[in-house]
């Protein structure tokens, strides 16, 4: 297989997995708070609305195991097409949803119905689309390979809030509420269509191959899983706490305070996270690349660091004016909080040998995902109590990042130390 295709193959399914996704962040705040569960007091909506958001973070550790399961005893190709299936069709459904007003709390219900099917889709494409990178990777060069699939995040995030945006300049706002918000998601139909043909036509990665002709396949993943690794499923959790909640907030929840508590309007807070997901667009391949030779624990540790120092002033400032809104954006999501997350699928994926790998990888990123995913919901209370205040939210912040700091000192360099557990059959992929 064509190195272009494999990563175009394990980027195009990533992006739209992550479209779906945040496209439903974007929508809660702007949409769904007042569409389905619409309340006397604005905050108790936005409180109601992003229960249903942590609901999809919540259902992703039961996808990363599920999937994991497949991935780890049937191959990543098949496993990557029926998590494609499940995230298209509730996000086009989530489209075609009648409101409170049309069918009263039938409307709530099937809206977090469709959010958890959406979460355990994506608890088993992640997993899936590092692996189908990195375990084609010529040697040398996995964290570049690695850090393509994670391109997918703020790819498929720009996509979603321009087309929210885009909607919203051509519509009046009764119309954007009316059916206007409906469109992005039935663009998911097309966009699903299109990246399963793609992934139907590769082959599968040739380190699960020659594992799975020797015949030594997990039997039950996930018990061997944490028999064997557990150790290092914890070391993923921990490690993603930290930029995980940094990154829902940059990424999802800012819309709401920027709006709601800072008193930007949509459209610059929009615009804000678009420049914050295209400044991305550079940062992780070039970081992916250097991880390949400064190493990924170095980079990781640097970047958290970076985090936890700023975390105040990152909301400090982002309530001094729109440049500062947009600057700070740029720098706290495009750039540092990119380089941690443009080394986090292939550091976490040399951490699990071959026959639990997709299982291993899955489970430690999404039960950490199911814990940040929440953070909207205390993040809206902790509001209504003290307002927009930079030292509660800094010092929250600053509290996960802490945790994850203490650990990365301790996570091995797998850069260099485990890459024996990635088979050198690799290699075998043309130019």
């Amino acid at each position: 297989m064509k190195k272009s295709r494999i990563l175009f193959a394990s980027l195009a399914g990533s992006v739209i997995e992550w479209y779906d996704f945040y496209l439903y962040g974007t929508a809660t705040g702007l949409v769904f708070s007042t569409l389905y569960f619409p309340t006397h007091d604005p905050a108790v909506s936005l409180l109601l609305a992003f229960v249903t958001f942590g609901a999809g973070y919540a259902a992703r550790p039961i996808g990363s195991i599920l999937f994991g399961h497949i991935g780890d005893r049937l191959g990543r190709k098949a496993t990557l097409i029926y998590t494609l299936i499940g995230m298209g069709g509730s996000s086009m459904l989530i489209g075609l949803l009648p409101t409170y007003e049309q069918v009263g709390l039938l409307a709530p219900i099937l809206l977090v119905i469709l959010r958890l099917i959406q979460g355990i889709s994506l608890g088993g494409e992640w997993g899936g689309a590092i692996l189908l990178a990195t375990e084609y990777a010529p040697k040398g060069v996995r964290g570049l390979y690695g850090s393509i699939p994670q391109l997918g995040v703020p790819l498929g995030l720009v996509a979603g809030t321009f087309s929210f945006t885009l909607i919203s300049y051509l519509t009046t706002n009764d119309q954007f509420m009316s059916w206007g918000w409906r469109i992005p998601f039935l663009l998911s139909a097309v966009l699903i269509g299109l990246a399963i043909w793609v992934r139907s036509g590769i082959e599968e990665t040739p380190v699960f191959q020659k594992q799975k002709e020797s015949g030594n396949l997990a039997r039950v993943p996930i018990v061997e899983t944490l028999r064997n690794d557990g150790t290092n499923v914890l070391r993923a959790i921990g490690l993603k706490i930290g930029d995980g909640f940094f990154n829902v907030f940059t990424m999802s929840y800012v819309l709401a305070f920027a709006t709601v508590y800072l008193g930007y309007s949509r459209d610059t807070a929009l615009t804000a996270l678009t420049i914050g997901c295209a400044t991305m667009l550079v940062t992780i391949p070039i970081v992916g690349y250097l991880s390949d030779f400064i190493g990924r624990k170095t980079i990781y540790i640097g970047g958290l660091t970076l985090l936890f120092l700023f975390a105040v002033p990152y909301f400090v400032l982002i309530g001094k004016g729109t440049g500062w809104l947009y600057f700070m954006q740029a720098v706290m999501l495009g750039i540092i909080w990119a380089a941690v997350f443009s080394t986090q699928g292939t550091l976490f994926s040399e951490l699990f040998p071959t026959k639990v790998r997709y299982t291993g990888l899955s489970v430690g990123y999404q039960f950490a995902a199911a814990i940040v995913g929440f953070g909207p919901t205390i993040w809206t209370s902790m509001a209504k109590k003290f307002g927009p205040s930079p030292w509660i939210f800094g010092g929250f912040m600053m509290a996960g990042l802490a945790l994850s700091l203490v650990l990365s000192v301790f996570v091995p360099d797998t850069t260099k130390t485990v890459a024996s557990r990635y088979d050198e059959s690799v290699n075998i992929v043309e130019s």
